[in-house]
């Protein structure tokens, strides 16, 4: 199954991140999560939904980063098991 998928990408600490528009909404729901890194800012959460499997948490996403990690925008990034192929 393909979760987003875009030539565009931007890779901040070997992590790709995908545009926003290019994530396939019908597998994702909010997670309410929220954690804070010290230099890109808050990050919000989505869980991966398939079936009745769930990957909690597994997308993650600054709504609003810091001037240094304005790159990250409107994108979102994959973990917990998700693969990124190229």
């Amino acid at each position: 199954m393909v979760l987003a998928e875009s030539d565009d990408t931007v890779v901040v600490e070997n992590n790709h991140y995908f545009p926003m528009a290019s994530l396939r909404r019908e597998y994702v729901r909010d997670s309410g999560t929220h954690t804070r890194c010290p230099w890109k800012g808050t990050a919000s959460y989505y869980d991966i939904v398939v079936g009745d499997e769930v990957n909690r948490d597994a997308v993650w996403f600054y709504l609003e980063p810091s001037e240094a990690a304005a790159q990250v925008k409107d994108r979102v990034a994959f973990w917990k098991g998700v693969r990124v192929e190229p």
